[in-house]
């Protein structure tokens, strides 16, 4: 099977820092990746490159067998991309975002009514379709932007954070999601810095520090013959460069 995206030698540089170095990875459909990292590790600039934010880097993306830096509307409609804050047109309504979004992703009218209208009731928020936004929670605001990110039916998903300000309820939502995303074929790319949920829902992890890839690998391979929780092994790694066992 061909993957879905392909990272080769990919290097990103801010003046003399070098942020990501030499990474590699093929991401395969149906595959749900755990990108983690310590604070500064390239985890954001990762993202950014493959949501076409940052574009001047060294090496070869191809997402969906098209090069990234020639095809990035291409790409870009095919992605479905949640950032870690919320950043909403606070003066608009749910519905009035979504349908913004929608149209941007050229949906008919009908569809994204119906699908902002499933996935908000989902997430308890079918009584504020029409409240502005300017009041909204963070857990709120970010419920909104989960359905923005979904709403075009994409077939990767990259979500930074998407936890961040939910209560228990909408996250055990969002796992159920992640799952039926994954049944779908569809290719989540997930970053977070909670290790549990990462340990549970993660097909893959990739472990990176210091702008290399540091461990690869599903958490039963990462584990080895220890027992150790994603948490530890990920303390252990990042702090001494290997596993103590």
């Amino acid at each position: 099977m061909e993957p879905i995206i392909t990272i080769r030698n990919l290097t990103k540089l801010y003046g003399d820092k070098r942020v990501l170095s030499d990474i590699n990875l093929d991401i395969f459909s149906g595959q749900i990746i755990g990108y983690i990292g310590p604070n500064g590790a390239g985890k954001s600039t990762t993202v950014k490159i493959l949501t076409g934010i940052i574009t001047d880097y060294e090496g070869t993306i191809t997402v969906g067998g098209k090069l990234l830096r020639e095809n990035i509307l291409s790409v870009k409609s095919i992605t479905g991309y949640v950032p870690e804050l919320a950043e909403l047109y606070d003066l608009l309504t749910p519905n009035e975002y979504l349908h913004f979004i929608g149209k941007l992703h050229h949906m008919s009218d009908a569809l994204i009514q119906q699908r902002s209208l499933a996935m908000l009731s989902n997430f308890g928020l079918a009584d504020h379709l029409d409240q502005r936004m300017d009041s909204f929670s963070k857990g709120m605001r970010q419920k909104v932007l989960l359905t923005s990110g979904l709403l075009h039916d994409p077939q990767i998903v990259i979500l930074d954070e998407p936890l961040s300000g939910l209560d228990a309820n909408a996250v055990i939502l969002v796992k159920e999601l992640l799952q039926q995303l994954k049944n779908q074929g569809k290719t989540i790319f997930y970053c977070s810095h909670m290790m549990d949920v990462v340990e549970k829902v993660s097909d893959r992890i990739v472990l990176i520090d210091g702008g290399k890839i540091i461990a690869d690998g599903t958490f039963h391979e990462l584990q080895g013959e220890s027992n150790a929780s994603l948490e530890s092994i990920f303390a252990q790694l990042t702090n001494h460069g290997q596993l103590v066992k």
